[in-house]
């Protein structure tokens, strides 16, 4: 089992990148065309969870690592594990942003820490973001970003189980086509999401691999929908690999000003779930 030496990536906590972008109609135009029906109807001009759409890394072509990832070591810790994924979000919404304006991202290594799981060591990095229109803060969001070993586990599939139709909301069965074009608005290269023998030969996994920002997309207009508002509180966490072929059951449990959303698929397996609530 491999040791992962923290004090070699403390020099990273603290490190702090700025980015710039703009919120064009085009961009918004292209994210409701991939997410259609399952955007929030009430959002108005900005649909919910374009942010993670803007500000991205734009690493050149003959820096990135094999996977398809920007390289670490710049801004991201040179953690030593072969695997990096987007373990969830603490995102708090303040105020909507406005199109055609500028949105400044100012992100911050916020903490380092290790442990041990089922399948080997694992290393959480944790990354504040700030979003702001100008002078004024419109989304806080905590990422977690996991660093993890190649686990032949992970191509497992389950058995069906029923929905529960008392929590069932919607259906959606993605494709690779809706893969590409959610990569193509984050400018995402990580190959699990469209190279199909790279993600099952080399990163083990079944199929390829439904984003996790995708899925909390889906969860985060589900919400606003159970809301009729955009949640201020919304905590997103990945639970298990969603691979495709597959259907997305979206199911939704609200409580008043709060709720819990989550993705399962068809064997019943939860793959994301999110807390939110109104205030």
């Amino acid at each position: 089992m491999m040791q992962i030496d923290l004090e070699s990536l403390k020099p990273w906590l603290g490190r702090t990148e700025t980015k710039e972008d703009i919120l064009t109609p085009s961009l918004i135009d292209r994210f409701r065309a991939t997410f259609d029906a399952h955007l929030w109807a009430g959002a108005g001009d900005v649909p919910l969870g374009i942010h993670w759409c803007l500000t991205l890394d734009s690493a050149p072509g003959g820096s990135l690592s094999d996977d398809g990832h920007s390289p670490q070591g710049r801004f991201l810790p040179p953690v030593p594990l072969p695997s990096r994924m987007w373990a969830g979000s603490d995102v708090t919404h303040i105020a909507p942003l406005t199109v055609g304006q500028t949105v400044t991202r100012r992100s911050t290594i916020g903490d380092i820490t290790a442990k041990q799981g089922r399948s080997g060591t694992l290393v959480f990095v944790a990354v504040n973001h700030e979003y702001s229109n100008g002078q004024k803060v419109c989304i806080q969001e905590k990422q977690t970003i996991v660093y993890k070993d190649i686990s032949r586990s992970q191509s497992e599939k389950h058995t069906f189980v029923a929905p529960d139709p008392t929590t069932l909301r919607s259906r959606l069965t993605p494709d690779s086509v809706l893969l590409f074009r959610y990569s193509a608005l984050t400018f995402n290269g990580h190959r699990i999401h469209y190279d199909q023998p790279y993600t099952t030969e080399v990163e083990a996994y079944r199929g390829l691999v439904v984003h996790g920002p995708l899925q909390a997309t889906l969860l985060l207009n589900l919400a606003a929908d159970a809301l009729n508002k955009a949640p201020q509180g919304f905590l997103f966490r990945g639970l298990a690999p969603l691979t495709l072929p597959c259907e997305i059951q979206l199911n939704c449990r609200p409580d008043g000003t709060t709720g819990t959303v989550w993705c399962q698929d068809e064997t019943g397996v939860r793959c994301s779930s999110a807390d939110y609530s109104a205030t």
